[in-house]
């Protein structure tokens, strides 16, 4: 039976939602195949394990744990058996890692890379992947060369000279959207309609990153689709994201049971299914990515497809569209789990045969 590490938590302000995506890929993951080792990693970057990582996954308010005096701190060596360890007051041998890690530190390429250098199989795009599908810049930039339809933006860092609200209106019209470029989970988002409003949406920004993006707003229902697989990359049935928001904002997402409704499959036609599952796959291989990634986009009135952004490691909560879309697909929770698991496990050793006959 192989062990599976489930990290979780982090640094990021999406903390609380990977404490929900680990709970539910824990409850779920086939104990037939898979034995479940929990490791945790607080608000502060403390790595911890058993009973104090079990409390951090089930706690009401997370936000409010401290430990300082309880969990184990933990580290990943190589055993001599080829796999890898946790090391604490106990050894246990890991075979692959599930990184149910969202946004910077976690999403970003940060823990791809450790687990890269300690040549040990994960879960999610490698370290390439997860970088520039995490810093919205990059990702548009690259989807642009590609040549794959995406909105007008502007890319500003804190120490650049801002914009001025009549500057960005005049490239991208009003209202638009200010975000921090590495973010998810609708963190930091402000829909700016006037000059009044201006300031204070590229101040927040500015909390959670050294470099935001200003969007045009784009009128259309907003799709998204599911992408799985690595050298041949399947695309699920399409979803549809219904917001009695103004936008699918953090509090859409996660605070009002009310926010949104999701309609899956989306009332599509036939060919704009098609072609929304096929920018999808291009979109995954455009920006290197393996595993899995949820690709969001826009469906204008005229039947313009427009892609919005990639996310390489989408939310796993039971209602998440990321599970919903696949299970609409004939793909249940539990063995979405086992196929990610696979695709780890299968790239890591395609990229050890290749070193080994180099």
């Amino acid at each position: 039976m192989k062990k599976v590490g489930i990290i979780f938590g982090g640094k990021s302000a999406e903390h609380e939602i990977s404490l929900l995506s680990a709970k539910n890929v824990y409850e779920a993951i086939d104990r037939m195949q898979f034995e479940p080792v929990l490791i945790g990693i607080d608000k502060s970057g403390r790595w911890i394990l058993n009973d104090a990582s079990r409390f951090l996954l089930n706690a009401d308010n997370p936000a409010q744990i401290s430990l300082n005096t309880s969990g184990t701190p933990v580290a990943l060596q190589p055993e001599n058996n080829g796999l890898f360890a946790v090391n604490s007051a106990q050894n246990i041998p890991l075979d692959v890692v599930f990184p149910i890690l969202h946004g910077p530190f976690g999403e970003d390429g940060t823990i791809q890379g450790f687990l890269k250098l300690a040549d040990i199989p994960y879960v999610g795009p490698g370290v390439l992947g997860s970088a520039v599908g995490m810093d919205k810049d990059a990702m548009k930039r690259l989807l642009r060369d590609a040549g794959i339809p995406i909105g007008k933006f502007i890319a500003v860092k804190s120490h650049e000279k801002k914009p001025s609200f009549s500057e960005v209106e005049k490239v991208l019209g009003s209202p638009f959207f200010i975000k921090p470029a590495n973010m998810g989970s609708s963190v930091g988002i402000s829909k700016v309609r006037n000059e009044s409003e201006y300031a204070g949406a590229v101040k927040d920004a500015f909390q959670y990153d050294t470099k935001i993006i200003i969007e045009e707003f784009i009128s259309g229902r907003e799709i998204e689709c599911a992408v799985l697989g690595n050298e041949e990359p399947a695309a699920s049935v399409p979803g549809e994201i219904i917001t009695n928001h103004e936008f699918y904002s953090y509090e859409a997402k996660y605070l009002d049971e009310n926010g949104a409704a999701l309609e899956i499959p989306a009332k599509l036609d036939e060919k704009t299914k098609q072609r929304v599952q096929e920018l999808a796959v291009k979109v995954f291989q455009t920006l290197c990515c393996e595993g899995l990634s949820r690709v969001d986009f826009f469906l204008k009135e005229n039947g313009e497809i427009i892609v919005n952004e990639i996310n390489t490691m989408p939310g796993f909560t039971r209602f998440s569209m990321f599970p919903k879309m696949w299970e609409a697909s004939g793909v249940s929770y539990t063995e979405l789990i086992t196929r990610l698991i696979e695709l780890a496990i299968s790239r890591f050793e395609k990229e050890r045969r290749l070193k080994t006959s180099s």
